[in-house]
């Protein structure tokens, strides 16, 4: 997970860094008075976020797995702890 979440970290650095280079040579507009920063943010989170979806898909797999796994095994043990919560209760309810 911290794999994935680093890797889309990095394309939207290097995003920004290219429209940053772009605004500074005046290929791409600059934003009004001081929203230039806000500007090229907006951007490169506009631009990486389908790159990340078409670049990044088998580390989002991967992180989606993983997930999966853990939800699973939180569920097994709740449901065993559950059953033995009713098990003690019943035992209790008989004696």
């Amino acid at each position: 997970m911290f794999r994935y979440t680093a890797m889309r970290f990095g394309l939207f650095v290097g995003c920004f860094a290219v429209i940053w280079g772009l605004v500074s040579l005046r290929i791409l507009p600059a934003g009004l008075g001081g929203s230039n920063l806000l500007w090229v943010a907006l951007l490169a989170l506009v631009i990486s976020a389908p790159l990340s979806f078409v670049l990044l898909r088998g580390a989002r797999d991967a992180a989606s797995a993983q997930v999966s796994a853990r939800v699973e095994r939180s569920r097994a043990n709740f449901a065993k702890n559950q059953s033995a919560e009713d098990a003690a209760d019943d035992a209790a309810r008989t004696a």
